[in-house]
């Protein structure tokens, strides 16, 4: 029943340094009540959320009962000619890209999965990890369960197809009970789409109508990008599954606290994105400025890291007032860093992708604002960078809190032993890297100029405080 197409390509530049944290996943779907060119629209809604993941794209669609699958290793570009040249004609899709998190990456892993199962046609997109999800995996295979991935997303379609209740709803329910971590889904079940989070939220999810058409998308940029201007949050815990008759929603028992992850707001969304009712771009900016705050430095110039620290410098300009300007450069063609042999070609490459610009740093005593610092190796380059051009001081900022803990609930963070804040202080970084000064906005100033209350966001990665904690067995 099942038709699958995949196709392998290389594996893409997700980023432009070894301390680029690894993105989460992003999802797409839309259900109309007539046939549409679904693969169209779903193109259009994956390219805007690449920034989500960029090792394998695809889309899976129903067609007159039957699921079909498209997916290949590699951008969403790619599948252009494929999506695009002849666009496929359904009713109900979903799309995902995939950065590989738990379970590793390869063609395999790549999403969405599809199966036919005594309970249906079923297709699923996941957007996080399970905290428990290896110990769900331990127990199915006791079962006799026959694994086609080392994904955790596979796991919720052994425990549909499992399941002994009837029907959508209560099957549903009874899959999802007992999964503990984070979860954003979307599904395709026998023509209808399916749009689930978990009691937490820690992951975003959004839901939007044009004319007699739904989509679903991680993203606002998503629906944006399809013209769509509204939209609503789908909330914690809440399935809203949507078939000819329009979306109705019921939710699964809820949890005794919310953890919306608080990195989508602090680096992972799209700037032009609204995550958790909060706009991308505004917080972003809070951040800086609240770095300013607390700054008693008072610099000649304040550049960013492109791309990942232009908007909290702007925010610590305009409330420092000290002049913003684009002191790196960056090309955009360069290639991946932490793949080469040794630290000295890994150095070359990140000074073939940033470039000081002389003129704006000479002279100057400088603060250079960034989201967060992983390993501190790429900063250390920059700090030289900006020394060689001729700045006279050179101060790094950090719109985040210290990376001290791992995350099981889908951000790529090394180990705690490699992670710089664990082993050193502040000015031990700054002696680390060669800056004049390292300073990290405090968890607590964090939740503040993001009203980002204690039980309403996850913090763990800074904090330690894990919602659920991680069962392998």
């Amino acid at each position: 029943m099942l038709q699958t197409s995949v196709k392998p390509h290389s594996q893409p530049d997700p980023g432009y340094s070894d301390e680029a944290l690894g993105h989460y996943c992003g999802l797409a779907g839309i259900r109309s009540r007539h046939e549409a060119d679904v693969s169209r629209d779903l193109f259009y809604m994956l390219f805007a959320q690449q920034h989500r993941g960029q090792e394998a794209c695809g889309i899976a669609w129903d067609a007159a009962g039957r699921v079909m699958v498209d997916k290949r290793l590699g951008m969403v570009s790619g599948s252009a000619e494929r999506w695009l040249g002849s666009p496929v004609r359904s009713k109900a899709g979903i799309g995902h890209v995939r950065y590989a998190t738990h379970g590793g990456g390869g063609i395999a892993n790549a999403q969405p999965l599809a199966v036919s199962c005594i309970k249906g046609e079923l297709a699923l997109g996941h957007n996080g990890n399970l905290s428990n999800g290896g110990a769900i995996r331990s127990a199915l295979f006791q079962q006799g369960a026959i694994f086609q991935t080392t994904s955790d997303s596979e796991l919720f379609l052994h425990r549909i197809s499992r399941s002994p209740k009837q029907g959508l709803e209560e099957t549903l329910r009874d899959a999802l009970s007992g999964v503990e971590g984070a979860y954003s889904l979307a599904m395709l079940w026998d023509g209808a789409l399916i749009a689930a989070r978990d009691p937490m939220g820690f992951r975003p999810l959004h839901l939007a109508r044009r004319d007699d058409t739904w989509y679903v998308a991680s993203e606002t940029c998503a629906l944006r990008a399809l013209g769509i201007l509204s939209w609503r949050e789908i909330e914690p815990g809440e399935c809203v599954v949507i078939d000819d008759t329009g979306p109705r929603s019921f939710f699964l028992p809820p949890a005794q606290k919310k953890a919306r992850c608080i990195f989508e707001l602090i680096y992972f969304a799209r700037p032009d994105s609204y995550i958790f009712g909060r706009s991308v771009y505004g917080s972003r900016k809070a951040l800086g400025a609240a770095i300013a705050d607390l700054d008693e430095l008072k610099p000649d110039v304040v550049i960013p890291v492109p791309d990942s620290g232009t908007l909290a410098a702007m925010g610590y300009s305009e409330r420092s007032g000290v002049p913003f300007a684009m002191g790196l450069t960056r090309n955009h063609y360069a290639g991946r860093s932490f793949i080469l042999p040794n630290k000295g070609e890994r150095e070359l490459a990140v000074r073939m992708k940033l470039h000081a610009v002389e003129e704006v740093v000479n002279g100057k005593c400088v603060v250079i604002v960034d989201d967060s610092l992983v390993r501190g190796t790429t900063s250390g380059i920059i700090v030289r960078l900006l020394k060689e051009a001729g700045a006279k001081e050179v101060h790094l900022r950090l719109s985040s809190p210290e990376l001290k803990w791992p995350c099981y609930y889908g951000i790529d963070i090394p180990t705690r032993e490699e992670l710089i804040s664990n082993s050193l202080d502040e000015k031990g970084i700054a002696e680390h890297i060669g800056a004049d000064s390292v300073r990290f906005l405090p968890v607590a100033a964090t939740r503040a100029c993001l009203n980002a209350p204690n039980g309403e966001y996850c913090c763990a990665c800074f904090d330690g405080n894990h919602p659920c904690q991680l069962k392998d067995c």
